[in-house]
């Protein structure tokens, strides 16, 4: 197997968990509910595909360090950080989310996702900014 192609489509997964969150919203703010339900769970999808493809990558290749000594080595770990603060603190709160959902507690799903959407998207759009950063600065 060839790992090397694991940070770009890990970077590809993200991209695609944006997009499907950003469609899903769309979608529900229009009453498509059914449509927003299939899309939310594509990106689900899509983001534990991403966290396989990242422990396996990680775990054959391990900790890729950040090769420039320059300004943008603090804006990496200014963008990494909160990054990976927020993929960590989201899980349980992204399946609390789905749970509440798949049962139709539709008033506890909205004020969970009210603030975890947001952070949802922060973590996929900042995923495909240090990917960028640390493999093809």
């Amino acid at each position: 197997m060839n790992v090397t192609l694991l940070p770009t489509l890990n970077a590809l997964l993200n991209l695609a968990s944006a997009i499907l969150l950003f469609t899903g919203r769309v979608m529900i703010k229009r009453g498509r509910q059914d449509t927003h339900k299939k899309l939310m769970l594509s990106a689900l999808v899509s983001s534990a595909l991403f966290l396989t493809s990242y422990l396996i990558y990680h775990a054959i290749v391990g900790s890729v360090p950040y090769a420039h000594h320059d300004w943008t080595r603090t804006l990496y770990f200014a963008i990494l950080i909160p990054h990976s603060f927020f993929a960590a603190v989201m899980v349980p709160f992204i399946i609390a989310a789905v749970w509440l959902a798949l049962h139709q507690k539709f008033d506890k799903h909205r004020r969970i996702v009210r603030w975890l959407w947001p952070v949802w998207m922060l973590v996929s759009l900042s995923g495909i900014v240090v990917y960028l950063m640390l493999y093809h600065l």
